[in-house]
């Protein structure tokens, strides 16, 4: 029993890292569309990190299975992989947006 919360608590971190990545790619895209380059690569690089942690999240629930133990199918955990998926790959589309708004971003 012990062992099953605590793999609930490793999917909940997983979606949370997750949430809040796609939360800052967002808020850095939204500074980039003002032209606040400096504060968009900030928040970016914020939203890589916690996708670092969600990741290393992830591959330590892949790793503990391929060892041998037993991990159980929930939806909870499909959720989880959805969540940090679309935020990885929602990432990666806010970055390179924003390289794209940086050479349409008038000079001074």
């Amino acid at each position: 029993m012990e062992e099953i919360k605590n793999q609930e608590m490793e999917i909940f971190e997983i979606i949370s890292h997750g949430g809040n990545a796609r939360g800052l790619a967002f808020e850095a895209l939204t500074e980039a569309e003002q032209f606040n380059f400096e504060k968009a690569e900030e928040l970016i690089k914020q939203a890589s990190d916690e996708l670092n942690l969600a990741h290393k999240t992830q591959t330590k629930l892949i790793q503990a299975e391929l060892n041998g133990a037993p991990s159980e199918k929930t939806l909870l955990m499909i959720h989880a992989q959805d969540h940090l998926m679309t935020a990885i790959s929602e990432q990666k589309l806010i970055d390179h947006m924003i390289r794209i708004i940086k050479k349409l971003a008038p000079k001074d």
